[in-house]
């Protein structure tokens, strides 16, 4: 609808603007705009055109529009000629005017009279409000902070309220008040606040039942009742309580006794008896009684450790994350069916995933088997145990592996990676791969190994996938040559065997390493790897890699702890400086009675200054605490 250059439509709460002895046309020619556009558009009693207007659409379930008896005075006594001030009978509204009850008298309004609690008047529907209390409802409130919303509906009220239990239902924001006045100075709040998209706030007010929780404990009486009730429902055989539909139960109606679960105070009586009387609970029955919430039932995980069935159906939850209150339950059977959030999932397959999710061994759901739950069935959290350190199943292929390694690494990492071609066979291939993460690259220490990357979970592409692997040994030896300078910490060097046969042997080597800088200088940056090789015999007792998958990634804080912690062994490179003949003597004693071969042995006598003693109570020291790598064993 365009009224003076703006459009308003059914939904818009901005009020137009209003005009004055504007004439129209037909049988309402002459009406009088006392009040503006938007309330006639949206159904004011008085004045419009005989019946409710979109504005009934807007309103929620159950809530009744209040009169405008409750209008400051110049409003109340302004003519309207077209008001239908002789009409009878106008339902909800002109019952406040004829003097009854709710009215104040004749001729009177209906509205608010006085500010006792519950006396006086009443509105939105007549008669008096015996509670006392009422039920404040904002329309699209959710989309307001709080805060903001009582702030300013307080800053424009003409009386103090105390809101009680503000929640959200869906759009609409809900509170209470207990006292009359108040109620009625709220309800002339509304569309006098005007929120940041120039919109303006509804506030509905309507005579109300009290909130849910202060409805008062069941009786002494009652509660015997009941116990008798459940007691009648229970199944000692198979530890069951059946409480289905158990409001409309006849020995409770007959003594008038409401015992409703969706209330607070109903569920924390019956929780209270089973934990009293019946703990070992199995089975539990709750279907049919409007549930829409789980709070009271999370106290069952300590009031019956034991349930292991539970059923909910035909409630009315309506969202999955209400399971998450009871899913320290130990549940191998759930009935939902019937309730709202059923219809939320796409297929059965996300329905049961989301449920699995909270109750990990359920084995039944809905009436329907489900597959047996994949995990570990512990109770209580235990320690993972230690790494047990390299597995190699022999000592022949220890030995064997140990020397090839010390081979490799010392050239790998001795600047000129060229000589590796020798440990490559005609076709072998290499593949490089680091984790994949959204952080930039070049803030990374894993900078220079991402652009080599091929990481088949992040890389799609089919043929850059077949570009990144490398083939052939030049173009593998080629590719390590460009990696960065590397120093590995051989001590840190974890092996495990995957595959042994007598024309192939395949196995793991974990550890950490820091890259080196032109200067000879290490980075600070402590990276780990793993590889795996994949390895053919090679000559008399050798090996001929055919296969390099490497995996870089970076280290933990505790494998930057020990890193090179132990003593790094000599580059087989560096000349070995000449020893006398009592150290030459000392060294082949000492060879022989640590295990360790020359150069280790050398290396432990020369860090002790050549005393024997000490190095012999360092060496047991270090071998205690498995800082020693295997490599130093091998002569």
């Amino acid at each position: 609808m365009a009224d003076g250059g703006h459009y308003y439509n059914e939904h818009d709460d901005r009020t137009a603007p209003q005009f004055r002895g504007r004439k129209g046309r037909g049988a309402h020619k002459g009406r009088s705009y006392d009040r503006s556009r938007r309330d006639r558009q949206r159904g004011s009693h008085s004045g419009g055109f005989g019946g409710p207007g979109p504005r009934s659409r807007l309103e929620d379930d159950g809530d009744i529009t209040m009169s405008d008896s409750s209008q400051d005075s110049s409003s109340q006594h302004r003519f309207n000629p077209y008001g239908r001030q002789s009409r009878k009978g106008d339902g909800r509204f002109d019952r406040d005017r004829r003097g009854g009850r709710g009215g104040g008298g004749g001729g009177g309004r209906g509205g608010f009279k006085g500010g006792d609690r519950g006396g006086g008047g009443s509105f939105g529907g007549g008669g008096k409000n015996r509670s006392g209390w009422y039920k404040v409802t904002i329309p699209h409130g959710r989309k307001y902070d709080k805060k903001w919303l009582l702030q300013a509906l307080q800053n424009i009220c003409s009386i103090t309220y105390t809101p009680v239990q503000y929640h959200i239902d869906h759009n609409r924001v809900h509170f209470y008040v207990d006292d009359s006045s108040a109620a009625s100075a709220l309800h002339k709040c509304s569309h006098k606040i005007t929120d940041t998209d120039g919109y303006k706030v509804e506030v509905h007010v309507n005579p109300s039942a009290p909130p849910s929780f202060l409805l008062t404990d069941l009786k002494p009486e009652h509660l015997e009742h009941l116990k008798q009730c459940m007691a009648k429902r229970f199944d000692g055989s198979q530890q069951a309580l059946d409480l289905n539909n158990i409001r409309t139960d006849p020995d409770l109606v007959s003594q008038n006794i409401e015992v409703i679960l969706n209330r607070k105070t109903s569920m924390e009586a019956v929780i209270k008896i089973i934990e009293e009387n019946i703990p070992e609970l199995a089975c539990l029955n709750l279907s049919n009684n409007r549930i829409h919430k789980l709070d009271e039932l999370a106290d069952l995980v300590t009031k019956a450790p034991h349930l292991k069935t539970l059923n909910l159906s035909h409630n009315e939850l309506k969202s999955d994350r209400e399971l998450d209150k009871v899913k320290s339950l130990k549940l191998v059977e759930l009935w939902l069916n019937r309730n709202p959030l059923c219809d939320l999932f796409k297929d059965q397959a996300s329905y049961i995933s989301a449920v699995r999710q909270r109750f990990p061994r359920l084995l039944k759901l809905d009436g329907h088997d489900l597959p047996p739950p994949i995990g570990f069935d512990v109770e209580a959290p235990t320690t993972i145990p230690p790494c047990k350190g390299s597995c190699f199943g022999s000592d022949e292929i220890k030995v064997l592996i140990l020397h090839f390694l010390q081979q490799y690494y010392s050239i790998y990492d001795s600047g000129d990676r060229q000589p590796l071609l020798d440990a490559y066979h005609d076709g072998a291939s290499l593949s490089l791969t680091t984790p994949y993460s959204t952080q930039n690259p070049s803030r990374c220490s894993l900078g220079e190994y991402h652009k080599d990357s091929r990481n088949l979970k992040r890389l799609k592409d089919s043929t850059m996938r077949f570009r990144l692997l490398k083939h052939t040994r030049l173009n593998v030896v080629a590719f390590l040559n460009e990696l960065p300078k590397t120093q590995h910490d051989i001590a840190s060097f974890t092996i495990d065997v995957n595959t042994y046969t007598n024309t192939l042997l395949s196995f793991t080597v974990s550890g950490v390493f820091k890259e080196v800088a032109v200067d000879g200088k290490s980075r600070d940056s402590t990276l780990a790897f793993s590889r795996v090789f994949i390895t053919v015999p090679s000559g008399n007792s050798g090996l001929c890699i055919v296969n390099d998958q490497l995996f870089i990634r970076m280290a933990t804080t505790e494998e930057i702890r020990r890193a090179f912690v132990a003593p790094a062994p000599t580059p087989s490179s560096s000349p070995v400086p000449t020893l006398t003949a009592p150290q030459q003597e000392m060294l082949t004693a000492f060879s022989l009675k640590s295990g360790m071969n020359l150069e280790w042995s050398q290396k432990c006598l020369h860090d002790n200054d050549w005393d024997f003693n000490k190095a012999a109570q360092i060496f047991t020291q270090l071998k205690t605490e498995g800082k020693i790598p295997d490599v130093a064993f091998i002569k």
